[in-house]
């Protein structure tokens, strides 16, 4: 038991073993609460730094890092669309026209974007694979276009008399100045060809006297080409005999797919093929050369179609 004692008004603190060892208690009490105090402030701080760091992994990334990756992609398509050497664009309305503003550009790169754009092959000649090209023009047909882009220019054209809609091309050569023509059957081809077999001696030769000039007149079909002009007579002919007829004197394949055997009554004089065909039939399909270098076109095929049918 502590007792202590007063002196003159003071406290006097005991001394001795006693004294000694009260003291050393305190001193390791005091140790022990802030050994105590310590460990807890450590334990706080250890659980708020966890804390912390769960908190920053949960953290979402940046939308922008996310979103950069896709301006990167578009700057890098910005970027190879504006070096190309060429701007190309083809419409359709009011009809078909292209337009072209190209600097050194290769030949070979335009005609492969425009043979996409109007969904129709593009032959190259040898010369053409590797040219540069420097040219700029806006809003022309077809042909006035092609015979910007190379010396020698074909079309091939399918014609549809029925439709009413302009020819249809089906293959264009883009050729050498010195280059051949190319194959009649290099885009259009068929297996189909009907034969027309008559005998007359006398075909090829012309009428001498007035009496065979009248006879070769009042023949009921009559069929004669000259100068790239045709001239059609015919009463009451099967129409099919007619083309057949055509055919052999301008010297194309006729394919006959409609045996209706319909007959006609038409004379036509001195037209080109083209305009021939449409006044017969609207069953008929002409296939066609266009040489636009030289401002010709030639027949390659006549089809006699199957009229569609009527849905009941």
């Amino acid at each position: 038991m502590l007792v202590s004692n007063f002196i003159d008004g003071e406290v006097s603190r005991p001394s001795g073993p006693a004294h000694y060892a009260t003291e050393k208690g305190i001193k390791s009490l005091k140790r022990t609460v802030f050994c105590y105090s310590a460990k807890r402030i450590s334990l706080i701080a250890v659980v708020c730094f966890a804390a912390f760091t769960l908190s920053v992994a949960q953290k979402p990334a940046p939308e922008t890092d996310a979103k950069q990756p896709a301006k990167d992609a578009k700057t890098t398509d910005a970027k190879a669309g504006a070096k190309l050497p060429y701007v190309l664009t083809v419409k359709t309305r009011p009809i078909l026209n292209i337009s072209l503003k190209a600097e050194k550009a290769k030949v070979s790169d335009v005609t492969q974007e425009l043979s996409k754009k109007l969904k129709v092959p593009i032959f190259l000649g040898i010369q053409r694979q590797n040219e540069l090209l420097t040219v700029e023009f806006s809003e022309l047909t077809l042909e006035p276009a092609l015979q910007l882009l190379s010396p020698l220019v074909f079309v091939d054209y399918e014609i549809d008399t029925g439709s009413g809609t302009p020819p249809k091309p089906l293959g264009i050569f883009l050729y050498d100045a010195d280059q051949a023509e190319p194959p009649t059957t290099a885009v259009v081809n068929g297996s189909n060809q009907s034969m027309l077999i008559e005998g007359n001696t006398e075909d090829g030769v012309a009428p001498e006297s007035d009496e065979a000039k009248k006879k070769l007149e009042e023949q009921p079909l009559r069929i004669v080409y000259e100068n790239k002009l045709l001239s059609v007579k015919a009463k009451k002919q099967p129409l099919a005999l007619v083309l057949l007829k055509i055919g052999e004197e301008i010297g194309v394949p006729v394919d006959i797919q409609n045996q209706n055997l319909a007959e006609i009554d038409t004379e036509i004089s001195k037209l080109p093929v083209e305009d021939v065909v449409r006044q017969l039939s609207p069953h008929i399909r002409l296939y066609q050369r266009a040489d636009l270098t030289r401002a010709e076109k030639r027949a390659l095929r006549i089809v006699l179609a199957e009229p569609p049918r009527v849905a009941q």
